[in-house]
């Protein structure tokens, strides 16, 4: 395997970062260096003030089948399972919207990364797994509650118990996905889906989601309503409306040291 058959690749278009998974020789696993580099990808991004919107997806036609089992035994002994982990959990954190399209395998790790996502998108041939009972391996904590907030804690007792593969409608069913198109709709409907985002009010979808997320104390929440009287979107907001024209709305993160 070359280096460039197992990689995170990054495509800037406007304002929506898409990141790919590519290791298709093996169903794109996330390697170790590719959980490695995660994290530091992540940062690059979230602090690039032209990105709006991350998308996480998979090369050709597969979205990610876990962590590479060919790695396993050396993740194992090298405790380098806290690498899967923070890679997760930093995704998780990510300060702007993350959508994850969905096609093929989705499977252990690659579950694990779409969970962490805010919205997740499916293609119709999209199949849905958490193996770990399969493996003998205990998820942990944040993995296994964040899995449980989603879908409901009998649905994650479910897939986790029994290490079965679900299909796109169930997983729609227990609102493991948001959405289910067909194969040929799935990049369109995630165009569609940012493009919305992109042109919202940035401070409406920061706030929201840092306090969706539990992250967000009584004085945080104040700064936000604070920002709202300081920005101007809200006043911007209104008179687009009366104006019966699409609003230009200019807030943006102030720039954290």
């Amino acid at each position: 395997m070359t280096v460039a058959d197992a990689e995170l690749l990054v495509e800037v278009t406007g304002a929506v970062a898409t990141v790919v998974i590519h290791n298709p020789a093996r169903r794109n696993a996330m390697t170790a260096g590719m959980w490695r580099r995660l994290p530091g990808l992540l940062d690059e991004l979230e602090a690039d003030p032209a990105v709006r919107v991350l998308v996480l997806t998979g090369a050709e036609g597969t979205f990610c089948a876990g962590a590479d089992l060919a790695e396993l035994d050396d993740l194992l002994d090298d405790g380098d399972l806290d690498t899967v982990v923070a890679a997760e959990q930093r995704l998780a954190a990510f300060a702007k919207p993350t959508v994850a399209a969905v096609q093929g395998a989705c499977v252990g790790g690659g579950c694990q990364l779409a969970v962490a996502c805010d919205l997740r998108i499916a293609a119709t041939d999209a199949r849905f797994g958490v193996p770990p009972a399969r493996l003998g391996l205990v998820y942990p904590a944040p993995t296994t509650r964040r899995l449980a907030r989603l879908v409901g804690p009998a649905a994650a007792k479910h897939l986790l118990f029994t290490a079965e593969l679900i299909d796109a409608d169930r997983a729609l069913r227990i609102g493991l996905v948001d959405e289910v198109l067909p194969v040929d709709r799935l990049a369109a409907r995630v165009d569609e889906v940012t493009a919305a985002v992109v042109a919202r009010s940035q401070l409406t979808v920061a706030a929201a989601k840092e306090i969706i997320d539990g992250r967000a104390d009584e004085d945080r929440v104040a700064w936000w309503h604070g920002q709202v009287r300081a920005s101007g979107e809200a006043r911007e907001g209104v008179a687009a409306v009366h104006e019966r024209r699409p609003p230009r709305f200019g807030w943006t993160p102030p720039v954290r040291h």
